[in-house]
């Protein structure tokens, strides 16, 4: 059998596609697509052909269900703020870094750190069948790929609070009404109309586009601002609810949480 690449590139038209490939797992991320992902990126700064980058998911389903946290059983706290939270933190600052602009072709669902991804990119369009969620609450853990800093700058605090405490699931309408999306376009438009942009900015003005993104992220956030989410992400793995949310989610069940 021929192995399963689990992050797929191309170039097309001066757009470099960067295709999560697990589909069968809801394209969750795990710690060699982080590592693929970086890869990725160093190719888009060294290549002078690629003027943008589109990042989406392969299949139907989803654009990343988040972190695939089969990875998080037996991690210490140090381990989880270094091998998930640190090293997530290393390679999606790559995409707000980067001097091309980077478009995030929500196709199906983006949780947890899936939604996380989509933030650091600098445009999110959204299929219909899009949907949004800071989930991670649901398992007694807190984002550690850049929301607690970056989403509230993206929707206003007070719909950042809401999504990351309560775990709910935002329809692409809905997401669009706070900010979090830049257009949602149906379903069966959504391939040609994700082309048809990403050519429209790989044509546009490369250097005052770059500016213009440097500008605006350099007020968003840094590593420094996220060393503080991955201490707090660690932590949290000390936690009775956290090991009880994690039990209960391979277990398919609800949790019980008793706040300690």
């Amino acid at each position: 059998m021929t192995e399963v690449e689990p992050i797929i590139t191309r170039i097309e038209d001066s757009v470099y596609w960067i295709i999560l490939n697990r589909p069968d797992k809801l394209n969750s991320i795990n710690p060699e697509m982080l590592e693929m992902l970086e890869r990725a990126l160093d190719k888009v700064e060294g290549d002078s052909e690629i003027r943008c980058v589109v990042i989406t998911g392969a299949g139907d389903r989803a654009f990343s269900a988040g972190a695939d946290i089969s990875f998080f059983r037996n991690l210490s706290p140090e381990e989880a703020e270094k091998v998930i939270s640190s090293k997530g933190h290393h390679a999606f600052l790559r995409i707000m870094n980067s001097n091309k602009p980077v478009i995030a072709a929500v196709n199906g669902l983006a949780l947890g750190g899936g939604c996380e991804l989509s933030l650091m990119c600098d445009f999110r369009i959204a299929s219909d069948k899009a949907r949004f969620g800071q989930t991670e609450v649901n398992l007694g853990l807190i984002p550690g790929w850049g929301a607690t800093r970056i989403l509230p700058k993206i929707v206003g605090p007070s719909h950042a609070k809401w999504m990351m405490m309560t775990g709910c699931i935002l329809s692409a309408e809905e997401a669009l009404k706070i900010g979090l999306v830049n257009r949602v376009v149906q379903s069966d438009q959504f391939s040609e109309e994700i082309k048809r942009f990403a050519i429209s900015l790989a044509k546009g003005p490369n250097v005052a586009l770059a500016e213009i993104k440097r500008l605006i992220n350099s007020s968003i956030v840094d590593e420094s601002d996220l060393a503080s989410e991955a201490k707090s992400f660690g932590r949290i793995f000390e936690t009775e609810d956290f090991k009880e949310g994690l039990t209960a989610f391979f277990e398919k069940r609800k949790p019980c949480f008793k706040g300690s």
